[in-house]
């Protein structure tokens, strides 16, 4: 197994390891200062960062090659990498066009949309010029099984009506967000709970949908992006907004979820690798007990365990990535699980530490590490609940093993 990047590879992650340097990090204060004036507007500075990183090509680095002419020619495994660069600051990904929930939904539409989907909201995404939201989670079911969700799609002549509620959809609460993929049932009574479900394309604007609240995350509403609770009444859009067919909603899902869920972790190790990058630096600098921290065995020994995890991490979010390149996501569906598991745990682990070898500051605006450490805990349950995960992975390893 082969994790040597050639020249092309290389210089990318330097570049965008330099563009981070120079203009992402000494930048983090004045995004906090602009999104004060209005938290639900994009920030000046992204779009101006955005400009940037278009005119030097580190922009839409995320789609593996077999999307083609909508690639960036890299695959999964050269990407990975360049996300984790990526995932020190939260809004970074957003800059390089990268950013989830866009990522997901341009995805979406490159393998699942017709040419007049592509054309309508795929192109303008892929440009940066709106972005776009995931409506799936719903409060009132247990949405880790996303066979209930509840939320009806009825067709009435060429027009789907959809009523329902929805919480927790990404991106929607953003001025500049315009389209978002819906998951409903068109078909409840269908014997098979697998083919219930459809997904399709609702403007924000659309009569009927009301954004009532952004949901916080451990206190924080996220903005300018937010995760907000929707009612859908009877709303109604084109027929011909549904993506690939009646009962082809958990499909989607399914192909849309395995490059989300690792795009996620990679951002994950970057997250932890900044964690680690900081707890250094404070243990260097700290002065307690009059010599620095370094010289407590303690605070030795969290830098060790924690250069061990991210590493561990890393290269297991390498294998995955490597095997949805040669198999599919299909085949690599038991590593893909494996690395959603272990990458938020192990940030959590790590950026643990380095609040605490901050003490109080860590777990103040002052540092990155409290909002980082929200990101993490989310992911313990966005894109799949550890328990499902662990439940999904553990059967199909003991029936084959069952099989042998």
């Amino acid at each position: 197994m082969n994790f040597e990047y050639d020249d092309k590879v290389k210089n990318l992650i330097g570049q965008v390891q330099g563009f981070m340097q120079e203009h992402v990090f000494p930048n983090e204060e004045i995004f906090d200062k602009q999104l004060e004036v209005n938290r639900w507007e994009t920030p000046a500075i992204v779009s101006e960062l955005k400009e940037k990183a278009q005119s030097v090509g580190l922009w839409n680095l995320f789609l593996p090659v077999e999307h083609g002419k909508y690639s960036a020619g890299l695959s999964n495994m050269e990407y990975a990498p360049l996300a984790e660069q990526m995932g020190g600051v939260t809004w970074a990904p957003e800059v390089f066009n990268c950013a989830a929930p866009d990522t997901g939904n341009m995805e979406v539409l490159a393998k699942y949309g017709n040419e007049e989907q592509k054309q309508r909201w795929l192109e303008p995404l892929l440009a940066g010029e709106i972005r776009s939201a995931f409506a799936m989670t719903e409060p009132d079911v247990a949405s880790s099984d996303a066979t209930n969700i509840a939320t009806s799609m009825v067709l009435d002549g060429d027009e789907y009506v959809i009523n329902g509620k929805k919480f927790y959809a990404s991106g929607v609460c953003r001025k500049q967000c315009e389209i978002m993929i819906v998951m409903g049932k068109t078909d409840p009574k269908n014997s098979n709970r697998y083919i219930q479900q459809s997904q399709i394309l609702v403007p924000v604007n659309t009569p009927g949908v009301t954004v009532t609240r952004p949901m916080k995350v451990l206190g924080y509403d996220d903005a300018p992006e937010g995760h907000g609770e929707i009612i859908f009444d009877n709303v109604r859009v084109p027929a011909a907004n549904l993506i690939l067919g009646e009962g082809r909603g958990f499909e989607i899902a399914q192909g849309r979820l395995g490059p989300g869920r690792i795009h996620h972790c990679m951002r994950m190790v970057g997250a932890a690798q900044r964690a680690f990058d900081l707890m250094c630096e404070r243990a260097n600098s700290r002065i307690a007990f009059g010599r620095p921290l370094i010289k407590q065995q303690s605070v030795r020994e969290d830098i060790a365990k924690s250069a061990c995890q991210i590493e561990q991490a890393r290269l297991l979010t390498l294998k995955a990535a490597q095997k949805m390149d040669t198999e599919g996501n299909q085949g690599a569906k038991d590593l893909i699980a494996m690395i959603k598991i272990v990458a938020p745990n192990m940030a959590l682990d790590v950026l643990d530490r380095a609040i605490q070898i901050h003490g109080a500051a860590g777990l103040s605006q002052d540092t990155p590490l409290a909002h980082l450490y929200a990101y993490a805990r989310t992911l313990r349950l966005a894109d799949g609940p550890d328990q499902v995960h662990m439940m999904q992975l553990g059967r199909n390893l003991a029936r084959r093993h069952d099989q042998a």
